[in-house]
């Protein structure tokens, strides 16, 4: 199967990876993990060819098919979301459309050749399994989370988020022999989710993927690729099986660099105290040479950051009332109704997490309570003196590339001093030089921690997040997920993310598939 030699890659002084080197295992789920900023994309982008490497190469068996997710959807997709997912197998797509136009040209200039040609393709279709591809095309679709009367919906109709559902649909359609999947959960409710987590488990085939939901790490992989510092390990097992591992890992390199430092200790204090006799000088001389490879030694043992340290930002929140805000009777949408009769009350200082599939309003509801969108019937009551901090799914694009880090977080709030800004700024990751960098070079992940960084520098006491975790690995979903059990205020997160909503929640609203909306304390 798939196997990559040497590969290196850097951008500027910055080096994603170093002389990398694996050989993928036929048949394994494997799991790419690391920080945001470690190259996890970028190396999927060069094994297929989206990117390239400065050093190394990539080799795979001639026959083998791969597949990739794509990150954005189709431009210009097929007439049906049902053809549009057909199209991911790409031999029996492309019989179809030219049976497809047979057919329709025969309608008003019928000739032999035509039907003969008809002919030829329906038994290559057929061969093919071509209409069973077309169940299996509907089956996956349902599985994702589309209804059976959209199917022959135009696909131009959806939002970005369904029809990446699509894309991911062609993918799992087209069945390649190693197939790489960027983030496939992030468009996906938990209904969805859970399906494919099974399709996932019971593919025969090589898979290679990445994302920052734990329980879907757990629920697929077989295995589990580190990618940290330029340095690529391998783990058996699933994230939680890497996690025990690395553990251990951590604990034998934390034991011998405390012998290392014992080491050097020892033989400092013989050069500190023999150095300036001649007869002892040469023992002195061969200490310091002992002891600076020592130091090379240590500079080569990196530990993983945690987050026992990392705390909400030592900054005010201005007090809020108890009643934070009473929904009675709320209906929300656009052109109709997406929820109806919403009544819900968030009380000073609560956790809640919305949970629910897709499409029935949960992104609409926190729009509606921010006062983007009115409600279409009923009312809302925010208490007084609320000020809220919204993170919208797409707050992390609108950032202006051209300013750095600290320029973003000093715009957001600019009554704070620089200390504070980057006291904040610390607390969400970005350590030493990271405040200069250019918004520009940042990863998704990162440009995510920035706007909430900025608004949590606003000192809101409702923070409204929709989707936060979508674009951050464990750690930073670890670090936002303590911060919000300490923040003083109230939050309201929407999230799909199982485990990040256990860690911080305190209140769970489920919304089901008939609109209704459950409040469990």
């Amino acid at each position: 199967m798939l196997r990559i030699q040497n590969l290196s890659k850097a951008f500027g002084d910055k080096v994603l990876f170093n002389a990398v080197s694996y050989h993928f295992p036929e048949g394994e789920k494997v799991a790419l993990v690391g920080a945001n900023g470690q190259g996890k994309t970028t190396l999927l982008n060069i094994m297929t060819g989206r990117d390239y490497a400065d050093a190394g190469e990539i080799t795979k068996p001639k026959e083998a098919v791969i597949a990739y997710l794509p990150q954005s959807p189709n431009p210009k997709p097929a007439s049906s979301i049902l053809v549009e997912c057909l199209s991911g197998h790409e031999a029996a797509y492309a019989l179809k459309v030219k049976m497809d136009g047979l057919l329709k040209k025969m309608e008003t200039d019928y000739c032999e050749h035509d039907l003969e040609d008809y002919t030829q393709s329906l038994t290559h279709f057929e061969n093919l399994g071509g209409y069973e591809l077309e169940g299996k095309a509907e089956q996956i679709l349902l599985g994702l989370g589309f209804e059976r009367d959209q199917l022959d919906q135009d696909p131009l109709t959806l939002s970005g988020g369904w029809r990446m559902r699509i894309e991911l649909g062609k993918i799992l359609l087209s069945s390649p022999d190693f197939m790489i999947l960027d983030e496939p959960t992030n468009h996906l409710d938990l209904p969805s989710i859970e399906w494919l987590e099974g399709y996932l488990k019971s593919y025969p085939r090589t898979i290679v993927f990445v994302s920052h939901d734990q329980e879907f790490l757990n629920n697929v992989s077989t295995v589990t690729l580190y990618l940290n510092k330029g340095v690529l390990r391998q783990f058996a097992g699933n994230f939680d099986d890497f996690l025990k591992q690395k553990e251990q890992q951590e604990q034998t390199t934390i034991a011998s660099v405390r012998k290392i430092e014992a080491q050097k200790a020892h033989m400092q204090s013989f050069v500190d105290r023999f150095k300036a006799k001649a007869s002892k000088a040469k023992q002195a001389q061969s200490r310091m040479k002992m002891i600076e490879r020592l130091d090379e030694v240590l500079s080569g043992v990196t530990l993983d950051q945690g987050v026992d340290k990392i705390h909400f930002p030592r900054i005010t929140i201005p007090n809020s009332p108890k009643d934070v805000l009473i929904c009675d009777d709320m209906v929300i949408g656009y052109d109709k109704p997406l929820s109806k009769k919403i009544k819900l009350k968030f009380n000073k200082g609560e956790k809640i997490a919305i949970v629910g599939r897709n499409g029935i309003g949960k992104t609409t509801f926190l729009k509606t309570i921010c006062g983007e969108i009115p409600t279409l019937s009923g009312s809302f009551k925010m208490g007084e003196g609320i000020q809220i901090g919204y993170y919208a799914q797409e707050s992390a694009e609108l950032l202006d590339g051209r300013l750095s880090v600290l320029e973003t977080i000093q715009h957001y709030a600019p009554a704070l001093s620089e200390q504070e800004h980057r006291g904040i700024l610390g607390c969400f990751l970005f350590k030493g030089q990271d405040p200069m960098k250019k918004v520009r070079v940042l990863s998704g992940g990162e440009k995510s921690r920035l706007v909430m960084a900025g608004l949590i520098a606003q000192r809101p006491n409702l923070l409204v997040f929709d989707e936060p975790t979508n674009h951050l690995d464990m750690l930073s979903c670890e670090v936002l997920a303590k911060m919000l059990e300490e923040y003083k205020g109230t939050c309201c997160v929407v999230s799909h993310n199982r485990h990040f909503i256990e860690m911080f929640a305190s209140v769970i609203v489920d919304v089901s598939g008939e609109g209704k909306w459950d409040t469990l304390r």
